[in-house]
């Protein structure tokens, strides 16, 4: 899992400097795409139920899911989540990251900033005997307090042998109620955050997922263990080494 979620987080990192205006999702995909395999790794969503490219590329109102494309060309302003899933020596590491396009408008700008504390508030809530609603609790409420809303349908899950295992760890909640974390435990955490409703829509695709009154959503997300004491965030990039997590 370690190694694993190590190359992950090491493709968001040589991607990151490609996102930028001018450049098309499908570019990116075939640069991830292409750095995976030279690692003798297999990208986890490539034919996974039937989805057709490497990464995820979700665009603006894009909630999740999103098809990499060549017409789908980044212009200043956009935010875009890459999603990224890295099978190698048989386990899966997953990690995401919406990224600012050129110049974004500052409202855009606080609900990327927001999201991406939502998912830390939430990792500051995983240690053994904690609970899976605790995750959520936390996670709801930074996201209320802005005035912003919470993706319902779709959440973090357990991550390992399989792409997606038990549990399903939800981004709302209520303290003290889900499953139980205990040492050992590896899962995703990955609130998906609307500017506007919480409410989705899904494309004629049966991928990509849009938020229902078009307003920009944001994720990010990070795998996880439950440690003796604690967590240790898998996935974490070398510049988000001083977020105390524990």
């Amino acid at each position: 899992m370690r190694e694993t979620c190590s190359l992950a987080a090491e493709v968001m990192g040589v991607i990151a400097p490609h996102v930028k205006p001018g450049v098309s999702t499908l570019e990116l995909n075939d640069i991830c795409h292409n750095y995976i395999i030279e690692k003798g790794a297999y990208p986890s969503p490539l034919n996974y139920h039937g989805f057709p490219k490497s990464i995820c590329t979700s665009l603006n109102e894009v909630i999740c899911h999103g098809i990499p494309h060549k017409k789908d060309v980044l212009k200043d302003g956009d935010i875009l989540n890459i999603d990224i899933t890295t099978y190698l020596n048989k386990f899966h590491g997953d990690t995401n990251k919406t990224f600012l396009v050129g110049n974004v408008s500052p409202e855009v700008e606080k609900l990327v900033d927001i999201t991406y504390q939502c998912l830390f508030e939430g990792i500051k809530q995983v240690r053994p005997g904690g609970f899976i609603g605790d995750i959520g609790a936390v996670i709801q409420e930074l996201a209320h307090d802005n005035g912003y809303s919470v993706v319902e349908e779709y959440c973090g899950h357990g991550i390992g042998r399989e792409f997606h295992e038990e549990p399903q760890v939800v981004h709302v909640g209520k303290r003290g109620t889900g499953a139980e974390m205990k040492p050992g435990m590896t899962f995703t955490i990955e609130p998906m955050i609307n500017l506007g409703q919480r409410h989705c829509k899904l494309l004629k695709d049966n991928w990509t997922v849009i938020t229902k009154d078009g307003k920009y959503s944001a994720q990010f997300e990070h795998t996880m263990l439950v440690t003796e004491d604690g967590v240790d965030v898998l996935t974490l990039r070398p510049e988000e080494k001083n977020h105390d997590s524990n």
